[in-house]
């Protein structure tokens, strides 16, 4: 089992910066890779960023590439999101996930653990 709390979402300026964190505890962490994915208001989940708990590789969405940068800490089993250059289309509810690594990175089917959420709006 794995416990997944996201914390740091707020309103916040377009153009300005964000960072999210996602605090994970459980067993074997370093098995699984830690994503984050977002829902917009009236749409589906989507990707935005993962990396594997035991190595330094990393994924993006294209809407975020740039933008948005994704690293763990280990000792402190954090995950984080640091979101810049914020546009109103990225307002939504930011999820963090976790999965095993052999799996699609994208797909929300690729992670069974996830956290509550936290919402993030960006204004104009």
């Amino acid at each position: 089992q794995v416990q997944l709390v996201e914390s740091g979402g707020e309103l916040v300026q377009a153009g300005g910066s964000l960072r999210l964190s996602c605090a994970a505890s459980g067993r074997s962490l370093g098995a699984y890779r830690l994503a984050w994915f977002r829902q917009p208001p009236g749409k589906e989940r989507e990707f935005v960023a993962a990396v594997t708990w035991s190595s330094d590789t990393s994924s993006y969405s294209d809407s975020v590439k740039g933008r948005f940068s994704v690293y763990r800490d280990n000792a402190k089993n954090t995950l984080t999101l640091q979101m810049n250059s914020l546009e109103p289309e990225d307002t939504a509810t930011y999820y963090c996930s976790a999965g095993p690594p052999f799996l699609p990175d994208s797909s929300r089917d690729s992670y069974m653990y996830w956290g509550q959420g936290t919402q993030v709006t960006v204004s104009l």
